[in-house]
């Protein structure tokens, strides 16, 4: 038999040893005996009924280590051996490491026939079982195995895969270990499986000799030396039923004469969906053609082949597959010379021979070997001896493209040994063959440990406890402003109780049934009690006594701990201050002489989500002071919750204020340090300030804490591109898209089962609301259409402007934000904005889908936090990723990139584009109007806005739709239609810009009950808004409320009313009815 090129198949048993375990030439390392113990058998009466004398046979390596002494077979099968032999294991010997991974120990049960006269005595196999040496290998110094027993048939008629029948008791054990420890945890074991190559060329037929079919790949060692793995004895298969999973791996050994030992103990091959594989031909289009091919003609290996790699290997190893992306793997066929003509000479060999390359890159973070799960691979997950771990199960296949890049790449030759190679004949098969049939090998390639040690779980958790240390609460304050008052409240009612005693001491208690006091007999006993207590010095200690207690108030309440820079600032804070304590002394002294306690304050009904949506108005206005106000009260509320934090640090990115941002996100992270929407956003915010080792370590423990999120590794793709490692972004690419294959076939199966019970459904919105917000799904594997929720950069009207906040004089409410509830006070924005904005779902298009591509769902998460650094590199990737050219959701994302610049030319064309691809997509419309609004063309922004709502599905942002639309119509005198359609806007969303929409259109309608009702609603939601009170102000004059008039004339003054036609209006107004201004 004839190997490929170089390969001599005399040496087979040797060249693959030196392939890994690469000694020190300079110190040789002493040989270490391997001794094996055979204890017994059991069940051999299972295998033949009159057996009666055996002996046991040990092999290794093609070489009898002995026989044991001839052995009484017990009536219940059990034949007691303690047969016990050796060989010596040496880097430099005959049995090197790299034997000890793939050979197995073979041992033979023979039994003894019984001698009749003058005959020699007759022995017979019985049986074979193989032990497993690589146990030596993993640590161990000694095991103890039961191997299964295979019978031997005694002629080709019967099965070739018969059943264990029996058994062997079997130590192993050496005096140390095979491996130093340097070793032990240095070095590597790789193996590799070939199952078959499909879909073989018609040249590949039976007829003619019979012919060896083997394949060859070689093992990069230390130096310029390169090793081969060789698989031999392919069976040829020709159409019929594919091979059944799982099925055992075979040993690559010859001399095995029981079939079934050639099976390896406890290791199979388990198949799983074509999808979960690596490499080519895995995507569903090429789903029918593999079926076809696996019961046509094939070539069937299904063997496993292991290779040692010492420390210097792992490192050549890894060398070899950093610079050169592909592994070759030759495939070759050889006409076996009948045994009968001896050796064959080299003339009448002839070989072909075909290569096909392996991709290798992804091998670099192969995980430590373990239970390989069916329909999982994850090479990037982490090595935590606690979980079970994967394996990579790559597929190699070769279609038009793989050949292509084959045949434009040179011939590699499997060793540099040509002598023999000059003397064999080529049959030179066309490669042309190999495109047409489609000719492709499955293989499987699993290394013990990974080549790149990846970080594990605690050591990265610690890591960013180190860069982010938990914040421990702060003490409650003793202190504070409540405390304060309260306190003044106490010593006013104590001082109030000891004057009430002086006055009874000087005048007696009054009786009810006295009658009241005159008014002169009053101030008489006034005169005196004022006497009285300046005279003891009672005044005096009162004041004294609450002189502390209203600096107190000065220094809490107030914030008052600085001089003051003029003496007018001076008088107008004590006159604040008086006026202050007189009211809070009143409200002492009722609490002290009432009988009922006084009625609490009402509290505050503006709610979390209400200052959100507040924020997010202010920000489109481009108002960021008011913005970043409504920010500040939310984190003042609940300094606590992670998403809050999360969205400042969104509009701190916005203002390009990173390093405030960074504080935000390093806040919510060590609040949470385990919150992967925290660990990603700083991760981001570490790569914009160049702090690449800490964005490491975010994004890796991201991926590490959430393996199944998308935009975990599409993000840490993207960074690993950015620090031009193109090995670790494949791999992050690599597995993002079968997260997102995954998902994309659980949510087709949502519709399918719907329509079945159902009737009819709509796929793609079932799909789009099958996606439910949870605490950890805020990551954005599940967010809808990425065009949904974009942030319109553009600029409210003046009549719509906000002014900053001032003390809060009326009770606030508001309702929901970024969400749509069917009616007013609904909560269904708080169950799903609370858990996050990458969660909230989006209404899309009926014709438009869920973004499919990894780079999409994470421009989604990017657009959302303002991270637009990112964003062009993803939208980079999806332009050189789509087939079909770019796609709506695309296109819109670019625009909003463009909208952020301010660049509206560019903004345009992305959108024409979009609108061309997707006419049917309200997100794109309403896009356009906030373009066409922004460049102030309010005939074609109208028509955009009422396009989009024309749709049955709604755009994401329909509350800014409303709020311009309404605004465009007010402008134009249609005061019916932007009553209509503020009404929408308070529907869905209500707040105090809304409301004040629908007063305005009301007041210009002369409905003044409805106008002054929705300004009032205004006025709750938001009491700081100029525009509500110059509305109210017109409203008291057209009624003549002269007092209320002037109110609301007042605060419109005073807090910067910036409309100037409503200011003249006004003023127009109150020199027409002659009040409402006190200036007149």
């Amino acid at each position: 038999m004839e190997v490929p090129a170089g390969l001599s198949a005399g040496k087979e048993s040797s060249a693959l040893p030196a392939a890994a375990a690469l000694p020190n030439e300079s110190q040789p390392t002493p040989a270490t005996p391997v001794q094996i113990t055979v204890l017994k058998a059991q069940d051999l009466k299972t295998i033949k009924s009159d057996v009666s004398v055996t002996l046991v046979r040990a092999e290794y390596n093609g070489a009898i280590l002995g026989d044991s002494s001839k052995t009484d077979v017990l009536p219940d099968g059990t034949a007691n051996y303690n047969f016990m032999t050796s060989f010596e294991c040496s880097p430099d010997g005959p049995n090197p490491l790299d034997d000890i991974a793939q050979k197995p120990v073979l041992l033979t049960v023979i039994e003894v026939l019984q001698r009749q006269q003058r005959q020699k005595e007759k022995t017979v196999p019985l049986g074979q079982a193989v032990v497993d040496l690589l146990p030596l290998l993993q640590g161990q110094c000694s095991f103890k195995v039961s191997a299964p027993l295979y019978a031997v048939p005694t002629s080709p008629l019967e099965s070739l895969h018969p059943e264990a029948k029996g058994g062997l008791e079997v130590t192993v054990c050496t005096k140390v270990p095979l491996l130093s420890a340097a070793q032990l945890s240095n070095g590597n074991l790789l193996s590799v499986t070939l199952e078959a190559a499909y879909s073989v060329p018609e040249a590949f037929a039976a007829t003619g000799p019979l012919q060896n079919y083997m394949a060859c790949l070689q093992v990069p060692a230390a130096g310029e030396k390169e090793f081969p793995l060789l698989f031999k004895n392919g069976i040829l298969k020709l159409a019929g039923e594919k091979e059944p999973l799982p099925r055992p791996k075979k040993w690559p050994l010859a001399n095995i004469m029981a079939p079934g030992a050639l099976s390896i103990p406890n290791s199979f091959i388990v198949g799983g969906p074509y999808e979960d594989e690596d490499g080519e031909l895995n995507k569903r289009e090429d789903r029918e053609f593999r079926i076809q091919a696996e019961s046509t003609k094939r070539i069937v290996w299904d063997m496993e082949r292991r290779c040692y790699l010492d420390p210097a290997a792992v490192v050549i190893l890894q060398k070899r597959i950093a610079e050169c992306r592909y592994w070759p793997v030759e495939v070759c066929r050889m006409p076996v010379a009948p045994s009968s003509k001896g050796k064959t000479s080299k003339a009448d060999k002839t070989k072909c021979q075909h290569s096909v390359f392996r991709d290798l890159r992804t091998q670099l973070n192969l995980t430590k070997e373990g239970s390989w799960t069916p329909g999982i691979s994850t090479p990037l997950s982490r090595a935590v001896p606690s979980k079970t771990q994967k394996e990579d199960k790559e597929k190699i296949t070769k279609d038009k493209d793989s050949n292509r890049r084959m045949s434009n790449a040179p011939k590699i030759q499997l060793s540099d040994a040509t002598v023999e190679a000059e003397n064999v004949t080529y049959l030179s098969l066309d490669g042309q063959q190999y495109v047409e049939a489609g000719t492709f090998l499955v293989m499987e390639i699993k290394l013990d440990k990974a080549l790149v040690p990846k970080r594990l779980r605690e050591e990265l958790t610690r890591r960013v406890k180190q860069m982010i240390p938990p914040r421990p609460p702060l003490p409650p304050r003793t202190a504070g402003a409540k405390k304060a008052v309260e306190d003044y409240h106490n010593h006013v009612t104590s001082i109030a109780v000891a004057i009430l005693s002086e006055y009874h001491e000087l005048f007696g208690k009054r009786l009810p049934d006295q009658g009241a006091i005159d008014h002169q007999t009053l101030e008489e006993q006034k005169r005196q009690l004022n006497f009285e207590l300046n005279s003891s010095g009672k005044y005096f200690a009162f004041k004294e006594q609450l002189k502390y207690a209203v600096v107190k108030i000065v220094r809490e309440k107030y914030l008052k701990t600085t001089a003051f820079e003029t003496q007018e600032q001076f008088q107008a804070f004590l006159s604040e201050l008086y006026v202050y304590l007189v009211d809070q002394m009143h409200i002492a002294l009722n609490q002290l002489l009432s009988e009922e306690a006084a009625s609490p304050a009402p509290l505050s009904q503006t709610t979390e989500e209400q200052l959100w949506l507040f924020a997010r108005e202010a920000e489109v206005n481009k108002d960021y002071k008011l913005a970043s106000l409504y920010h500040q009260q939310r984190v003042a509320q609940d300094q606590r919750n992670i998403q809050y934090w999360l969205d400042y640090g969104a509009f701190c990115l916005l203002l390009e204020e990173t390093t405030k941002a960074q504080e935000c996100f390093r806040q919510a992270l060590s609040l949470e340090p385990h919150h992967i929407q925290s660990l990603l956003l700083c991760g981001i915010v570490a790569v914009m300030l160049q702090h690449y080792e800490e964005a490491e370590i975010f994004f890796e423990d991201a991926c590490c804490l959430e393996p199944s999120s998308i935009v975990a590794w599409t993000l840490s793709g993207l960074f690993y591109e950015l620090q031009n490692n193109n090995i670790q972004a494949e791999m992050a690419f690599r597995e993002a898209k079968k997260l997102l294959q995954a998902q994309l076939a659980k949510e087709r199966s949502i519709p399918e089962a719907a329509e079945g019970e159902e009737g009819k459904k709509h796929i793609s919105a079932g799909c789009v609301r099958s996606s439910s917000p949870g605490p950890e799904e805020c990551l954005p594997d599940r967010v809808p259409d990425g065009s949904a929720d974009k942030l319109p950069e553009v600029v409210e009207p003046a009549l719509l402007c906000v002014a900053p906040e001032e003390e809060a004089t009326a009770p606030e409410a508001a309702l929901k934000a970024g969400e749509y509830p069917g009616k007013a006070g609904s909560s269904r924005f708080s169950e799903q904005h609370i858990s996050g904005w990458t969660a909230t779902p989006s209404p899309v298009s009926g014709l438009s889908q869920p973004p499919c591509t990894i780079f999409m769902k994470a421009v989604e998460f990017l657009m959302k936090v303002n991270a637009v650094q990112f964003v062009h590199r993803a939208l980079a990737h999806e332009l050189l990723s789509l087939q079909g050219g770019p796609s709506c959701a695309y296109y819109l994302a670019l625009a909003q990139t463009y909208l952020l610049k301010e660049d509206l030319s560019k903004c345009e064309e992305c959108l024409c584009e979009a609108i061309r691809i997707d006419y049917m997509n309200p997100n794109v419309w309403a896009q356009k109007g906030h373009l066409c609004y922004l460049k102030r063309d309010f005939g074609k922004a109208r028509e955009c806005y009422e396009q989009t709502i024309s749709f049955v599905e709604d755009a994401a942002d329909m509350h800014f739709v409303y709020l311009r639309l309404g605004s465009i119509y007010l402008e134009e005198k249609e005061y019916g239609r932007a009553k209509q359609t503020y009404l929408l806007a308070c529907k869905n969303s209500a707040s105090c810009l809304t409301w004040l929409g629908v007063g305005i259109a009301c007041y210009r309608l002369e409905e003044m009950v409805e106008a002054e009702n929705a300004l009032s609603e205004a006025n709750a939601l938001s009491n700081t808004n100029a525009e509500v009170w110059g509305y109210l102000a017109l409203i008291c004059l057209q009624g003549g409320r002269q007092l209320e008039a002037e109110q609301c004339y007042k605060y419109t003054i005073k807090l910067g009313l910036r409309n100037d036609a409503l200011l003249r209006e006004i003023r127009a107004a109150q020199q027409r009815l002659g009040f409402g201004n006190p200036a007149l």
